[in-house]
Order: C-alpha cells, then structure tokens, then sequence
C-alpha cells in the first residue's frame, strides 16, 4: 500500500493544496496502473485453465469450440487475463480510492463509503456467482435443444462464447448491485422506500419482462432469474428505509 504523502503526513487533518491533491491523485493512479498490469500478467499464465473452467461448461451439454482466426484465441486469453487482472487487483484500487476521499469526509461518511465499496464488491460477487451456477447453464441447456431436430452441429467460436460469458456476467452483477445503488440514492434523497413501495407491482412485472429478455424462452429459467432481483428489491426497500429514517433523524 502506498505510504500516505508528506503533505498529508504534514497536515493530521488531510489538508492539501491543489498541487498536493494532483500529485497525489496522479501517484494513486500510477501505482493503480502497476497493480492492474501484475495482476494481468498473473492472470495471463492462468488464462488456458480459466479457458477451460469455461468450456467445460458447454462441453457438458454437448457444445464443441472452435477457433477461426489465427489471434481469436491468444485474444481470448489476453481478454481473460484482462478481467482476472482487474477483479485481482480491485481490493487494491478500492483501498486507493477510498485514501484519497477519506481525509475529505467525516467519520460517517468515510463509514458509509467503505461499506457501499465492500457491499458493492459482495454483491457483484454473488451476481456473478449466480450468473455462473443458475443461468448460464439453463441457457446453455436451452439453446443446445435447437440443434436437436436439425443436422446441425454446435461448434462455438471461442471469442464468441467467452464474449457471450463475459456479457451474462457483467449483467448479473450489475443488477445485483441494486440494493447498493438504492441505498445511494436514498442517502442523497432522489429515491424513497414509500416509491418503491407503491411501485412493488409494476416493478415487478418489469422484472419479469426483463427476464424474459435476457434469458431464454424457458419459464423455470425465466423464474431463476426474476426471483432473486424481487428478492433484491425488497431488501432495497429495507435499507433505504433505514437510511431514510437515519437521514432525517440527522
């Protein structure tokens, strides 16, 4: 971790000229950037086996791969290496952004912040982690049915099926950010838990919809889908309406 700067050394309070805060900033992101680049080239060794962990995926439902252009699979690893760098090297730049916005927020708000980024981490995980075990197979499952009836084989451009992989995942996690992204609002009163409330119904049809979209035309899948973002809208009732009480109470 990097040593707190000599300004900051000098002033308790975190006091800086503008100078002080650019020169900062720029070391921030410089040793940001030397963590991204240890944890890609990490990941590069790794690559072949995250390649794997993948496909085997497919493989089990009677998917085959193909690479047809002679970089589509160095591009592969070097995209994975890329993520795996990233989500390695995370803990590192959270702790970076949070030591330069610290000394600029009270003791409350340096509470709030460090529980939205491990909060935040945690819920992109789990969205991932479902994404991995619940709805990628069922869609794997689902689509393999259509070659059934025809003389058609299954074999996947590499590139394509990491692309497809990699897109379900950000999804996932995205919207399992809901919660997180609720209480933020809450905190800066553009969204209270009474809206949210009287908007239950339509919303939740809304999720369905949406579900419909980005999953097959399978209901158990469909389902498999909806149930945990509901779930995760209500709890971001719960906690605007935590941190809306608290709010006013300030």
């Amino acid at each position: 971790m990097a040593r707190k700067s000599k300004a900051r050394r000098d002033n308790p309070d975190g006091s800086m000229s503008l100078s002080g805060h650019l020169r900062e900033l720029r070391n921030r992101v410089l040793f940001c950037l030397l963590a991204l680049l240890a944890g890609f080239a990490a990941c590069l060794g790794f690559a072949p086996k995250l390649v794997t962990l993948l496909t085997d995926m497919g493989v089990d439902y009677g998917y085959s791969y193909v690479y047809i252009a002679p970089q589509e699979l160095l591009m592969v690893y070097l995209s994975l290496a890329l993520f795996g760098g990233l989500a390695a090297a995370f803990p590192f730049l959270g702790y970076h952004a949070y030591a330069f916005c610290g000394p600029g927020l009270t003791k409350r708000e340096r509470g709030f912040m460090l529980g939205s980024l491990l909060l935040g981490t945690a819920c992109f995980l789990a969205g991932v982690l479902f994404a991995y075990f619940v709805s990628v197979p069922f869609m794997l499952r689902f689509l393999i049915r259509f070659s059934d009836e025809v003389r058609v084989t299954a074999a996947i451009s590499i590139q394509e099926y990491v692309s497809f992989l990699t897109t379900v995942f950000l999804i996932f996690g995205a919207v399992f950010e809901l919660p997180v992204i609720s209480v933020l609002l809450a905190r800066l009163g553009v969204l209270k838990a009474e809206w949210m409330v009287k908007a239950r119904k339509v919303v939740i049809v809304l999720i369905f919809f949406v579900a419909a979209v980005i999953t097959p035309p399978d209901v158990v899948s469909q389902i498999m889908v909806a149930i945990p973002v509901i779930a995760l809208y209500e709890l971001s009732i719960l906690l605007c309406r935590a941190f809306g009480k608290r709010k006013t109470a300030d």
